[in-house]
C-alpha cells in the first residue's frame, strides 16, 4: 500500500511540475523557444513536453530495462500519477498568464 500511495504521490508530483513549468531538459528549451524563437510561453512548454517524452524517455528506459534496473511496478505506478498531475498542471498553467507563468519557470 505504501508503495502504491508513494509511487502515485510521485507521479502526481512529477506531473504537475511538467505540465505547469515544462520540466527537465524544459530548462533549456523552454528559454530557448522564447527568447529566440519568440514563441509564448504557453506553447513553448507544450513544444518541450512533446519533443522531450519519445527521445529521453524511451530509449533510456530500454536501456535501464535491458541492464534489469527497472521497477515495472513502480514505474507504473509513477506514469498514472504522471497522467494526473500532468493533466492538472497542465490545466492550471492555461488559467495562469503568459508573463506570470514565465516568472514562475
Amino acid at each position: 500500500m505504501k508503495a502504491v500511495v508513494g509511487g502515485t504521490l510521485i507521479g502526481v508530483t512529477a506531473g504537475i511540475l511538467a505540465g505547469m513549468v515544462g520540466v527537465g531538459g524544459g530548462i533549456v528549451i523552454v528559454p530557448a523557444l522564447v527568447y529566440l524563437f519568440g514563441m509564448d510561453q504557453h506553447t513553448a512548454q507544450g513544444t518541450s513536453l512533446a519533443v522531450l517524452l519519445p527521445p529521453t524517455g524511451l530509449f533510456a528506459f530500454l536501456r535501464y530495462y535491458q541492464a534489469g534496473h527497472v521497477d515495472v511496478k513502480m514505474a507504473t505506478l509513477i506514469v498514472v500519477g504522471l497522467l494526473i498531475g500532468g493533466w492538472f498542471g497542465g490545466g492550471w498553467a492555461q488559467q495562469v498568464s503568459g508573463p506570470v507563468l514565465r516568472k514562475g519557470f
